[in-house]
């Protein structure tokens, strides 16, 4: 795999039991940031991976029912993330950003796409069409907001699902294939089903040479991965395929497990976060 540098930035945090995101964890309410990955390729440019939280999320949950989205789940939106703000504090100029990689369509992952207007889209074709469907209330159950993605964003999309099927090497066993969605090699991305429709992670090496899996919500923490402990099933019923989601997280604990050196990354947790911009193993 060609190697990137990728630097796992928040931007905004919501707030829930950790019980819904892990079966035997506590009934207090923690706070979860929305990671988004800077990803510089040599000849590309900035790719993005998610957008994270982003102001346009607060517009889109005032009207009913979208408002359910944010009263059941409770967002830290800080005037820091203003996008441009945002940007210049981690050093990032609009211009440099070449495309962006959507993990699934969820609020706290797309949230930031209403200011990339005209820019290249990696994602998941099932995961666009059920962003569309019709019924509100139907989405807004499923954490989806079709207003913070544009209409016009469709034209831009290239699908994960069209994109030619290559072998992973054997860090990511037993994840043993993805999609080469830029076609050299750099990005891989792997399916990760049972969260959501259209729910994929995304596998690179970065400059250090490490094995990274950005893992999405394949899980909220890493301690679930290590575990292999789900959330309860009220949680993933909601949102997806039960099962197929407890099959997931399998093969991410087997990852994990077999590859002391891979460093999957949970877009909520703040352990995994701070492990890999610190260097250390999680």
């Amino acid at each position: 795999m060609r190697r990137v540098e990728l630097q796992w930035l928040a931007r905004g945090s919501c707030r829930h039991p950790e019980y819904m995101t892990m079966r035997g964890a506590s009934l207090c309410a923690t706070d979860f940031p929305a990671m988004v990955g800077v990803i510089r390729h040599p000849e590309r440019g900035i790719i993005l991976f998610d957008t994270g939280y982003d102001p346009a999320f607060i517009e889109a949950t005032r009207p009913f029912p979208e408002r359910l989205y944010r009263w059941t789940t409770p967002v830290r939106i800080s005037p820091d993330l203003a996008w441009q703000t945002w940007l210049a504090t981690h050093g990032i100029a609009a211009d440099e950003i070449a495309a962006v990689v959507v993990s699934h369509f969820h609020g706290d992952h797309v949230a930031g796409m209403r200011n990339l207007a005209g820019v290249p889209i990696h994602c998941s074709a099932a995961g666009l069409t059920e962003l569309r469907r019709p019924g509100r209330l139907r989405r807004v159950r499923q954490g989806l907001l079709a207003d913070l993605v544009p209409a016009e964003c469709d034209a831009a999309c290239s699908f994960f699902e069209d994109a030619p099927v290559v072998a992973l090497p054997a860090d990511f066993a037993p994840f043993t294939e993805g999609a080469d969605i830029l076609g050299d090699g750099s990005l891989i991305a792997v399916p990760l089903p049972g969260h959501c429709k259209g729910h994929w992670g995304l596998a690179l090496r970065d400059r250090a040479d490490r094995a990274v899996l950005l893992a999405g919500d394949a899980s909220w923490s890493i301690e679930a991965i290590r575990r292999c402990v789900p959330p309860p099933r009220l949680t993933t019923a909601l949102l997806g395929e039960t099962r197929t989601y407890r099959d997931t997280l399998a093969s991410l604990h087997a990852a994990l497990t077999n590859n002391r050196a891979l460093a999957i990354l949970p877009s909520h947790c703040t352990r995994a976060a701070a492990a890999y911009t610190d260097g250390d193993a999680v």
